[in-house]
């Protein structure tokens, strides 16, 4: 039988995972959550039974209208063309290849450097690792939302772009970077923590979150 409201399959302080929870809470849209810990048991990720769902051993995997989907980014626009709600792209063409480009750039220039995975794989010089490639790619996403930015990322309306971004500065923040140095990425991150989407989904306030991390 077909579940009658999504499932994700996500890890608490995953920033793939914290994106689509995100999208969810901006749309409005329920969904049942099943942790997936990526350090317990060796990575709970790596089973068999979650390698059916996701062949990546990634998370998040989502189950959703009879289908299954990976990749945070391909997730979110399928609820964002099929769920109501604020839309989560622009009409504008410029301003819809705007968001996608910032969202490529944070999704796959940056974030896939200091992931888990390949962090586990540096060992000792990890933090330096994560820092130096965060800086890497904040030294890019800064000019180009200091052009593109209003009140938010691409103007004035929350987009896929702002889903990104938050979860990476949140990344930057555990890998020490000063986030200081990228005023305009500082202050549209701190204007989208206000929002009741983006603090629902924080890692500090999910069914997986460790005692001593909860807000």
């Amino acid at each position: 039988m077909q579940h009658p409201q999504p499932i994700l399959h996500g890890y608490f302080r995953s920033s793939c995972s914290w994106r689509v929870r995100i999208a969810f809470a901006l749309k409005g849209v329920d969904y049942d959550q099943v942790p997936v810990n990526l350090i317990k048991d060796g990575g709970q990720q790596l089973t068999e039974d979650y390698k059916a769902l996701n062949p990546m051993q990634q998370v998040p995997a989502v189950e959703i209208d009879g289908i299954t989907l990976s990749q945070s980014l391909a997730v979110i626009q399928y609820i964002d063309e099929t769920r109501p709600g604020p839309p989560l792209l622009p009409a504008d063409p410029k301003a819809r290849a705007q968001v996608r480009m910032i969202s490529d750039l944070i999704a796959s220039g940056i974030q896939p450097l200091q992931n888990l995975y390949v962090i586990q794989k540096i060992g000792a010089e990890k933090m330096q690792w994560a820092q130096h490639f965060i800086d890497r790619g904040f030294q890019a996403l800064e000019p180009i939302l200091k052009r593109t930015a209003g009140k938010y990322c691409v103007g004035d309306e929350i987009s896929m772009a702002d889903i990104c971004l938050v979860p990476q500065v949140y990344n930057a923040e555990r890998f020490k970077v000063d986030v200081g140095k990228y005023p305009t990425i500082k202050r549209l991150n701190e204007a989208l923590l206000e929002i009741e989407a983006f603090q629902v989904s924080h890692p500090s306030r999910q069914p997986d979150t460790p005692v001593d991390l909860r807000a």
